[in-house]
């Protein structure tokens, strides 16, 4: 087995709501860090001083982007698409780990796949 979690259709349900919050909050954070305005500043900004404001706007955005990486990592929730909002669930299926299947656009968990499938992989529930 590769993961150490695995989750019941029921207890990844349970966390769509949890994990939607953490996709939001990562794009959030990653938009700050990819600042048009923002990366002007820092490039104007001083190098001892970490960039000022503009520096700390990056490094606490960064901040926010690792925690909630972490938080889903920590969970057992695997991230594999940020912009598509592609969640795995690791998952026992028939005596197999396979993964739950979930993107952010889907009101409820409907597809699962093998370990090496991926996404092309997807089969209904």
């Amino acid at each position: 087995m590769r993961h150490d979690q695995h989750f019941t259709l029921e207890q990844a349900r349970a966390e769509l709501p949890w994990v939607a919050e953490r996709l939001a909050q990562m794009r959030d954070a990653r938009g700050r860090l990819t600042d048009e305005d923002t990366r002007h500043a820092l490039a104007g900004g001083s190098v001892g001083n970490g960039g000022g404001a503009a520096g700390r706007a990056v490094g606490e955005a960064f901040l926010e982007l690792h925690a909630a990486a972490a938080a889903l990592d920590e969970r057992g929730i695997v991230l594999r698409d940020l912009d598509r909002g592609l969640i795995d669930f690791p998952a026992v299926r028939d005596g197999r780990e396979v993964y739950l299947c979930w993107t952010d656009d889907e009101d409820d968990i409907g597809y699962w796949h093998e370990l090496d499938a991926g996404y092309g992989g997807r089969q209904q529930l």
